[in-house]
């Protein structure tokens, strides 16, 4: 295999895993095959910083570099044709909490009891704090750690993640609030700053953007990472202009008398269309581009890994063509999220790959990027990428492997093994039907057995589901 330099990752990898973005970078068609050339220079970098940006419930498609006809998303292109855009990326699960948890613990949402959870509802569920994180790993190794927006791994008193190793918190602790009000998913106020609650009725992406420009702004003095959680395009469907709208939500939620009423009032069946989530979406798309403006301006874009990606597939107005499912189920379009890395410094730019690669993944990419070992006590279930994304490295072929009480999927090479929740096998080659629609398993029924046995030893080392 030839020389590959360190800033060119996959280009010999074969099978076609790697191409070339084309210059527009509008849709996932317009790329290209491109042999990339081996370089033998390379300037050293010191540890990088890292920014992990997460949409919310944001689709695969919903990015017009991942194929949406209506939404335009610009900065985000940009980021995409500036590093890596994955079209074979998945989340951890197919809903939020699980998928903040296999992202923060590197492992199967199934390794704790906060991750059976599917997503957390109480105040009794959260991520045990004494369970090592991406953050508290990093930050014995000298990082500055800190999560702007949205947690979801449990509530004050015994969660947050001040007690998991971020140094600093702006944000919400649930899954879901009002964006104006900043009322929560259990009807209290939810927006935090450390353990202290803090009021701001502006547009929640708004106070989420400048809370993040002002931290990449800093004269840090050691690496850092950033968690930005967007809550964006999670519902209710609000825009910055519905400042009205949003307070007949936050008024039902405060007169309402059950968890399923405050549950009604923010889910706001009632609102939202296309043209709202577009305006959502498009929102999002600015806000990262404010804080990446921030990062250029601060002088650490060079050495900043950027990674963009959703918590989990889109549901009700999101673009998802040609996937079939949404959040919740582990068809495709449940769990194929948009992926984009960035590193100047040492990945080049115009590139895409079809790599599979799930949210574990990227957990222990950024520890190895950061020279930072994993707890011997609490063995990670992702694979580092760094190989792969600076010296072009094969990946070794494996399995990919999703468990929620509804569904259960596998993925090895273009096979998906998947079990409906009617308890039916399915088995389908995504290289030829993305759709998921030609089930192969009475045409290969020694290839389902295989994949249904992997899938059943990997479960059999989770917790079970509480009864």
């Amino acid at each position: 295999m030839p020389e590959i330099s360190r800033r060119t990752f996959g280009g010999l990898l074969g099978g076609g895993a790697v191409t070339a973005v084309a210059a527009s970078a509008a849709a996932p068609a317009e790329a290209a095959e491109h042999p990339f050339q081996a370089r033998t220079s390379a300037s050293r970098t010191g540890r990088p910083n890292f920014l992990v940006i997460l949409g919310d419930d944001l689709g695969w498609a919903d990015l017009s570099s991942y194929g949406a006809p209506h939404i335009r998303t610009p900065h985000l292109d940009r980021l995409a044709r500036q590093g890596v855009r994955f079209t074979d990326a998945y989340s951890g699960s197919a809903t939020c909490s699980p998928t903040r948890f296999s992202l923060y613990t590197g492992r199967y949402p199934g390794r704790t009891a906060g991750g059976l959870a599917e997503p957390i509802a109480n105040r009794t569920q959260g991520l045990d704090p004494r369970h090592p994180t991406l953050a508290s790993l990093l930050k014995k190794t000298g990082y500055a750690t800190a999560l702007i927006g949205k947690w979801h791994c449990g509530w004050l008193p015994d969660y947050s993640p001040t007690r998991s190793g971020w140094d600093e918190f702006f944000g919400n602790h649930g899954g879901v609030l009002e964006y104006f009000s900043k009322l929560g998913q259990l009807g209290d106020h939810d927006l935090y700053e450390g353990d202290a609650e803090y009021e701001d009725l502006r547009y929640y992406t708004t106070v989420l953007t400048e809370r993040a420009v002002e931290y990449v702004g800093r004269r840090h003095t050691a690496p850092w990472l950033l968690n930005l959680n967007f809550t964006t395009p999670h519902w209710p469907w609000l825009a910055e202009g519905d400042a009205e709208t949003g307070a007949e939500i936050a008024a039902r939620i405060r007169a309402a008398k059950s968890q399923a009423e405050i549950s009604t009032a923010l889910n706001h069946y009632d609102g939202g269309s296309v043209a709202k989530y577009t305006e959502m979406v498009e929102s999002l798309d600015a806000a990262v581009g404010e804080v990446l403006e921030a990062l250029r301006r601060s002088g650490q874009e060079e050495n900043t890994v950027v990674l963009f990606a959703s918590d989990n597939g889109g549901e009700r107005w999101s673009y998802l063509w040609p996937l079939s499912g949404e959040k919740f189920v582990l068809q495709e379009g449940g769990i194929r999220v948009p992926t984009i890395v960035r590193w100047p410094a040492r990945i080049d730019g115009r590139q895409v790959s079809h790599e599979p690669v799930f949210t574990p993944d990227w957990t222990a990419t950024l520890l190895e990027l950061a020279g930072a070992r994993p707890d011997p006590a609490y063995p990670l279930d992702g694979t580092s990428l760094a190989g792969y994304l600076l010296r072009g490295e094969r990946l070794a072929e494996r399995d990919l492997f999703w468990r929620v009480r509804a569904n259960r999927a596998l993925r090895r090479g273009d096979w998906k093994y998947y079990q409906d929740a009617d308890g039916d096998d399915h088995l389908y080659d995504l290289g030829a039907d993305l759709r998921e629609q030609a089930d192969l398993a009475t045409d290969r029924p020694e290839l389902l057995a295989e994949l249904k046995a992997s899938w059943e030893r990997i479960a059999a080392g989770l917790l079970p589901y509480p009864s």
